[in-house]
C-alpha cells in the first residue's frame, strides 16, 4: 500500500499562544535566507492549513506563513467569540514574534475579509495585498442559493461522497483538483465554524477601502457559485490602486484548478514593477 505524503512535510509547524489563544502556525522557508518579504495567508472558512500547503510549497521564492483559526485544523476552540479586530491584533503579534517586518498579505473567501481587515488595521506592515474569491462583507452580491445551502451543510467536511457529489454545485467551474482538496480537509469544530461566522457578522470594509492605498490584486472565478465575480468588480471600484484578474472558467477553488495561471498572476503582482495609482477622472473645464 502506497504511503500517503504528509502535506505539511515542508513546513515548520508550531503551537503559539497569543492573547490567551492557542493557534497552530505553519511557516515555509523562514530560514532559507530569501530576500523577498513573506506572504501571510488567510484561509477560507473552516479550512485547515493542509488545504493551502501545495500552494505554499510552490511559491518557492519567498517565505510563507499561515495559521489555523480557533476550532479549525490543529487550533483548539476558544471559549469566547472573537472578531476581526482581535484576530488581526493576534496575527500581528505572531509576526512580531517571528521578527517579520514588512509582509505581503493574501486571503481567500472568508480569509479575504480577514486580509482586508488586517491590512486596514496594520497598514504600515503590509506591502501588497491579494484578495481571492472574496467580497467587501455585507456590501456584496450573494452567491447562488443552491451553493450556499450546501455550503452550510457540515457533511461537506466529513463525508467524502457528499463532497464529490456536490463539488460542482458548491464551487462551480473546473473541478480539477477536487480529490486532492477533499483529502486534505479536516472538519472544524461546530464552535470553531460558528465563531468564524460570527467574527464577520455585520462587517463590511466598503467605507474604508477607498483609503487603503495598497497595490491590490483581486482574483475572481468567472463561474464561482459562492462569490459571484461582480463582487470583484465592486472591490476594484472601491480600492484605489487595484487590478482584477478574472479566471473565466474558474470556480470558487480556482487556486487549485488553475494553479499555474494563479501563480503567474500572483508573482507578477508581488514582484513585478509597481503600478500607477488609479486617478480620479477630471471634469472638463
Amino acid at each position: 500500500m502506497a504511503k500517503i505524503k504528509d502535506p505539511m512535510h515542508g513546513a515548520d509547524v508550531t503551537m503559539e499562544t497569543v492573547d490567551g489563544k492557542e493557534l497552530r502556525v505553519a511557516r515555509w522557508r523562514f530560514d532559507a535566507g530569501l530576500d523577498l518579504p513573506p506572504l501571510l495567508f488567510f484561509n477560507g472558512i473552516g479550512a485547515n492549513m493542509e488545504a493551502v500547503a501545495p500552494f505554499a510549497e510552490m511559491l518557492t521564492e519567498r517565505p510563507f506563513i499561515t495559521l489555523d483559526m480557533p476550532g479549525v485544523g490543529g487550533s483548539p476552540d476558544t471559549l469566547v467569540p472573537y472578531n476581526a479586530v482581535w484576530m488581526s491584533r493576534i496575527v500581528n503579534n505572531i509576526l512580531n514574534d517571528y521578527d517579520v517586518g514588512e509582509a505581503d498579505v493574501m486571503g481567500v473567501s472568508w480569509g479575504g475579509a480577514m486580509a482586508q481587515h488586517f491590512t486596514l488595521q496594520n497598514s504600515a506592515r503590509v506591502r501588497k495585498l491579494i484578495l481571492a474569491a472574496t467580497t467587501a462583507g455585507m456590501f456584496m452580491v450573494p452567491g447562488k442559493m443552491s451553493a450556499l445551502t450546501k455550503m452550510a451543510n457540515p457533511r461537506r467536511y466529513i463525508d467524502p461522497d457528499y463532497m464529490n457529489e456536490n463539488f460542482a454545485t458548491l464551487y462551480g467551474g473546473n473541478t480539477d483538483g477536487k480529490k486532492g482538496h477533499s483529502s486534505r480537509l479536516t472538519p472544524p469544530s461546530r464552535l470553531g465554524y460558528l465563531y468564524q461566522l460570527l467574527a464577520f457578522a455585520g462587517w463590511t470594509s466598503a467605507p474604508f477601502l477607498p483609503m487603503m492605498n495598497k497595490e491590490t490584486l483581486i482574483m475572481m472565478g468567472g463561474e464561482d457559485n459562492i462569490v459571484r465575480p461582480i463582487n470583484g468588480t465592486i472591490l476594484e471600484t472601491l480600492i484605489p490602486n487595484s487590478k482584477m484578474h478574472l479566471i473565466e472558467d474558474g470556480g470558487h477553488l480556482f487556486l487549485l484548478s488553475h494553479l499555474d495561471e494563479c501563480l503567474e498572476a500572483i508573482r507578477q503582482h508581488l514582484d513585478g514593477p509597481p503600478r500607477h495609482e488609479k486617478m480620479p477622472t477630471e471634469e472638463a473645464a
